[in-house]
């Protein structure tokens, strides 16, 4: 067992951290210790923690937490704004440059952009955004060129729709585009990566705890008030647990069904994110989080 403080103490206070791990697995506990034994700035890597209407639902650190220490790329993002890996790495950049980042999610893609590099592909017309939103994902995937089927996960809408507006839009596939990528802003070699890897059923409890501790912060009332505003397809309404709790707030379903849902959306999320880690942070330290002790 080793404790939040002791992992904090045994990194280099002079190099950016970066800690990812799946929904629920205790990242931003340790990077909050990590700023407060060493110093730095926690700068989210979360699409879903930039939202300003998602506090409770995208699991962003709580008022109190954000005093403690430095945050950064949290709540600043608009509902109706548009908000893509390009945007968050160019925020990202001049973070690099000042006190020690220590940057902390769940979006894989986010790590990859900003260790990787991210290719400068143009932007999506919003015509043929329209016309993707319309399309089951089945035919997205067909209409994908065979290079980039072989390189994305396919069951995730948002990834499959980007490729194929890219498709479209360009006339290249993705993985084209990705293999004129520029060089990373933060290579892993200068970095201290950690990424939580906690046993599928450990993780499953935590999820259902969470969100009951959610439920009980004010989950229902951040749903309701996104109500009015509600565009199942748009990005900022992906948090898990939004749609299933606006199902219930238009009374197409109880709570207590919806809590179920939401759970289980949760966990399925997780897993996707576990795979991703899996298969793309083989070289970053892994911790399993139930064998760290909060104190």
């Amino acid at each position: 067992m080793s404790s939040l403080f002791e992992i904090a103490r045994g990194l280099d206070p002079a190099r950016p951290v970066l800690i990812a791990g799946p929904t629920a697995s205790g990242k931003s506990a340790l990077a909050l210790a990590i700023a407060e034994t060493g110093g730095g700035v926690v700068v989210n890597a979360d699409a879903l923690q930039v939202y300003a209407d998602w506090r409770v639902l995208s699991a962003r650190p709580s008022a109190e937490e954000e005093a403690r220490a430095p945050h950064a790329l949290y709540g600043h993002v608009g509902r109706e704004t548009t908000y893509s890996v390009g945007h968050w790495l160019r925020e990202v950049a001049p973070l690099l440059d000042g006190p020690r980042p220590i940057v902390v999610g769940g979006t894989g893609l986010y790590f990859s952009a900003l260790t990787e590099g991210l290719a400068e592909i143009p932007a999506t017309p919003p015509g043929i955004r329209a016309q993707a939103d319309a399309i089951a994902l089945p035919d997205l995937v067909a209409g994908l060129d065979a290079e980039t089927r072989g390189r994305i996960d396919l069951a995730n809408r948002a990834r499959v729709q980007r490729a194929w507006e890219v498709l479209r839009a360009t006339g290249r596939g993705i993985a084209a585009w990705q293999a004129d990528t520029p060089p990373p802003l933060l290579p892993l070699s200068r970095a201290q990566p950690i990424v939580l890897r906690p046993d599928p059923a450990w993780l499953n409890a935590r999820i259902a705890r969470r969100f009951d501790a959610m439920l009980q912060e004010g989950a229902l009332d951040e749903a309701r008030a996104a109500l009015p505003h509600w565009q199942p397809a748009a990005p900022w309404a992906r948090a898990i647990g939004a749609p299933e709790l606006v199902a219930h707030l238009r009374g197409e379903t109880d709570l207590a069904t919806a809590r179920e849902a939401a759970i289980i959306a949760s966990r399925q999320y997780a897993k996707r994110q576990r795979s991703w880690f899996r298969s793309r942070m083989g070289e970053w330290r892994g911790l399993d989080p139930a064998e760290i002790t909060a104190g």
